[in-house]
């Protein structure tokens, strides 16, 4: 990906650090508002695709509550509200049953008391718990065999791949293994902008809205009590927003407008300050983040990119 810097780490007026990056904001109809760095360039969305992997899901006939879209949505923090949560979603299967590694909460505060008490990593408490609980109960639900249901070859897997296509309009040129042991499928930020748009924009009672209502109604669910991306769906009305390993990050506010980027260095204090600045340029004022944090962006407008 050619790369453009886009935050820069000040102390005491002078740059120490820049962090690079690629972004992209789309209008609701699709077309490019701002771009800075390679908006098309094939990349990792991360945990950025678990609200695609949601919706292949509920295409699929998964019916949950709302929290129960919201966790299987989630890179949660591993409080106990998103252990139960995903225990829903399991619906009285062990969760010894579930693909992802055994690990410590997310959070670093929950982990300090996981291992105060001297509690062993959990399946349970990996933040991508409730992504696999999901996905065994879709499973169940098409009578398709939970073992193997990470392969790519699987039923389950050959249709997320097939919604992920639908909904960033685009191929899959490359297939890799999460963190979580979940197909990865490659795409671009402007695929990912084009996918989040939809679950914004989608009509009630469509598997999209199941999975962007899940995420609006419960923003503690998707990320945690002190995470920024649960904090600025709490601040902005009815705006869907994912955050992803290696600073990925997407969002949609409910017109359509959407957001896709990523840092290049993966440094994930800088991922926080580009949503701010991304969202400012939408008209949506929030926090900014650190004040030694500054986007610097050069940004493109309009149909340039």
């Amino acid at each position: 990906m050619s790369h453009e810097p886009l935050v820069e780490l000040i102390r005491d007026g002078l740059v120490e650090g820049v962090h690079h990056g690629s972004l992209v904001v789309l209008a609701p109809d699709g077309t490019t508002r701002f771009a800075a760095g390679d908006p098309d360039a094939v990349m990792y969305p991360r945990s950025t695709a678990k609200p695609l992997q949601a919706t292949a899901m509920a295409r699929l006939g998964l019916l949950l509550s709302p929290a129960g879209f919201a966790i299987a949505a989630a890179s949660h923090s591993g409080e106990q509200v998103h252990l139960d949560a995903a225990s829903a979603v399991l619906d009285g299967h062990s969760p010894d049953e579930l693909g992802n590694p055994a690990d410590f909460p997310y959070d670093p505060l929950e982990r300090d008391r996981w291992l105060a008490g001297g509690r062993a990593p959990s399946r349970l408490a990996h933040n991508c718990s409730g992504k696999h609980a999901a996905m065994l109960k879709t499973c169940r639900l098409n009578g398709w065999a939970v073992d193997g249901y990470l392969d790519p070859a699987h039923p389950l897997q050959r249709a997320i791949a097939a919604t992920v296509e639908d909904l960033t309009g685009r191929g899959i040129e490359r297939v890799a293994v999460d963190g979580c042991g979940a197909p990865l499928f490659a795409t671009t930020l402007r695929g990912l902008a084009t996918a989040v748009s939809k679950l914004a924009t989608a009509a009630p009672g469509t598997p999209e809205h199941l999975v962007a209502d899940g995420i609006r109604t419960h923003p503690e669910l998707v990320g945690g009590s002190r995470r920024d991306v649960t904090a600025v769906m709490r601040a902005v009305p009815g705006l869907i927003a994912k955050d992803g390993f290696e600073a990925v990050q997407v969002a949609a506010l409910p017109d359509g407008t959407a957001i896709a980027f990523k840092i290049a260095d993966g440094g994930d204090r800088a991922r926080y300050p580009v949503l701010a600045a991304a969202l400012k340029l939408c008209g949506i004022d929030v926090p900014p983040g650190p004040d030694n944090l500054r986007f610097t962006g050069n940004l493109s407008v309009g149909s340039l990119r």
